[in-house]
């Protein structure tokens, strides 16, 4: 994913969770915010250290990225989405990631 669709300033995070509504399922929590200015979409990723070691919670990130590289071309625009990886993210494989994040999207009606 590239640099312009990531989110990675606190001050950015923090205006996402102030102002944006959350949705959740047992894997992870979508915070989504509409941004009016914005061009396209940006993600910022939030994997606890109760998530498991550094290898645990970078394989949960990649898996997360890439998901949402697969279906940006799925997304409204101007939104920012923050996701928060739950303990049970950590066991679970790539077509289990997309499922569980598909189930978030549908249920945000984030998609085109």
């Amino acid at each position: 994913m590239r640099r312009k669709f990531r989110i990675k300033k606190n001050k950015d995070f923090q205006k996402v969770f102030k102002k944006g509504k959350s949705i959740a399922n047992r894997q992870f929590v979508l915070y989504i915010y509409n941004e009016k200015e914005e061009k396209e979409f940006r993600v910022g990723l939030s994997v606890s250290k109760k998530i498991g070691n550094a290898v645990t919670r970078n394989k949960v990130k990649r898996l997360i990225r890439q998901v949402f590289s697969e279906e940006k071309h799925r997304f409204v625009i101007g939104k920012e989405f923050i996701i928060i990886a739950r303990k049970p993210a950590a066991k679970m494989n790539y077509h289990e990631v997309k499922s569980s994040l598909n189930h978030l999207f549908r249920k945000a009606k984030i998609y085109q």
